[in-house]
């Protein structure tokens, strides 16, 4: 997860953009992207298909997908996002929304 996000914020530490949802070229992008066409967090259908999906916590027969929810990574993304860095030019900022 640590290593999806730090590829995920590479535009924002770069100062290429501001917001996970304005980084073009990234996985975060159309997970938060196609998360918004949902209603009900964590649901199947807020994921894209074309990338490994979040399977959530299951303990028996784990389904194929990554073993944590989807809102998890965007809290994670957003958070480490802020965290403000000298050896790195952007980060998001109080009033940027952020993934979450």
């Amino acid at each position: 997860m640590a290593c999806m996000a730090y590829v995920d914020l590479n535009p924002i530490r770069a100062k290429m953009a501001n917001t996970p949802e304005t980084s073009n070229h990234t996985s975060i992008k159309q997970r938060i992207n196609k998360a918004q066409q949902a209603t009900q967090a964590n649901h199947k259908r807020q994921q894209p298909k074309a990338l490994l999906p979040f399977a959530g916590y299951p303990r028996n027969n784990m389904p194929k997908g990554l073993p944590f929810r989807l809102t998890d990574y965007l809290e994670l993304v957003d958070w480490t996002g802020r965290i403000l860095r000298e050896d790195k030019r952007g980060a998001i900022t109080a009033t940027d929304s952020g993934a979450a």
